[in-house]
């Protein structure tokens, strides 16, 4: 499995096969699904995906001190 993110076009690829692409379906706008010959799927690319999940939040990884992004989502203050 291969995932690819290109910060210019803010598109994310996730290909989880290397069987050839014959066929793509928008199964919801900006996401799309790559199906081989068996109509398995092979890839998923889901587009303007700043706008789809929330900000990485970047935390001190404890074993090695690698910094680490992780998708956390925000609660909601009180008011």
């Amino acid at each position: 499995m291969r995932v690819n993110f290109d910060r210019d076009t803010d598109a994310l690829y996730l290909r989880l096969d290397k069987a050839k692409i014959v066929d793509s379906e928008q199964v919801a706008p900006g996401v799309i699904v790559d199906f081989d010959s068996k109509d398995r799927v092979v890839g998923l690319e889901v587009l303007a995906l700043s706008k789809r999940v929330a900000k990485p939040k970047m935390r001190k990884h404890p074993r090695n001190h690698k910094f680490t992004a992780s998708l956390v989502h925000e609660k909601p203050t009180k008011k």
